[in-house]
């Protein structure tokens, strides 16, 4: 869902609204956009039945691009590098026609380029995630994030290839997790260790608060959401986790 008055009336904003291909002339050059909305159940299997809907195999083009917002098969994620590998929301990557200079695709987070298959064969059709251009979550805190500029040749192979993948670092607010032993503290003592920890950071840093020990009942006021945003700085966004609190105090 999108608010349609902003985004879909404008006319060089195109929108997958059901499996579709969209044809564009681009210096002479006829660009074919085929993709889908994301497809909430049993990508893996109906991925070749979806990808024949958007009737880009009846589109000629000099250059085939595969637009999605999907996991496939080898992308990373997280502080552990997790692989996605079998799952049913997880594409094929034999899956791909070779017709396709590239996969532009969304859903990770992480920016890279799949060019090799989970057997470290080499792939005809590279996956490219340019990833999230900010980072939303602590688990992308060490990340660069960016955006690609893609250089697309069309004529020699059927479909077009990727000649050059340029990635552009974009600045990001910077992330912090710091950890508050509050054994014992009452409200005062952990008002205090709040304003130390705060006064330490950027004022645009997103802050995450690991609280450890346990608590004096009337501190805990002081990790609400109100009082918090009352410490910081208004460009500041502070949360705060409990990690073991004593539930007998």
């Amino acid at each position: 869902r999108i608010p349609y008055d902003m985004l879909a009336l404008h006319p060089r904003i195109f929108v997958f609204d059901r499996p579709r291909t969209f044809v564009e002339n681009i210096n002479g050059t006829t660009v074919a956009l085929a993709g889908f909305p994301y497809w909430c159940n049993k990508v893996r299997t109906e991925f070749p039945q979806i990808l024949e809907a958007t009737e880009w195999h009846t589109k000629s083009a000099d250059v085939n691009l595969l637009c999605v917002h999907h996991c496939f098969e080898g992308a990373i994620v997280g502080p552990h590098n997790y692989v996605f590998r079998y799952g049913s929301d997880v594409i094929r990557l034999e899956d791909v026609p070779k017709q396709f200079a590239a996969v532009l695709t969304g859903h990770v987070h992480r920016s890279q380029v799949l060019k090799h298959d989970l057997r470290g064969r080499a792939l005809d059709v590279p996956v490219i995630y340019p990833g999230s251009i900010e980072r939303t979550s602590f688990a992308e805190r060490d990340e660069e994030k960016g955006y690609f500029i893609l250089e697309l040749e069309g004529g020699e192979t059927a479909g077009g290839v990727v000649r050059r993948q340029d990635f552009r670092r974009l600045p990001t607010r910077p992330m912090a997790v710091k950890e508050l032993d509050v054994n014992a503290m009452g409200r005062e003592g952990l008002e205090n260790a709040v304003r130390r920890t705060i006064v330490q950071l950027p004022e645009d840093a997103i802050v995450q608060l690991r609280i450890l020990g346990s608590l004096q009942q009337d501190a805990r006021q002081v990790l609400g959401a109100n009082y918090l945003r009352s410490l910081a700085p208004p460009t500041m966004n502070v949360e705060a986790r409990l990690v073991n609190i004593s539930r007998e105090t």
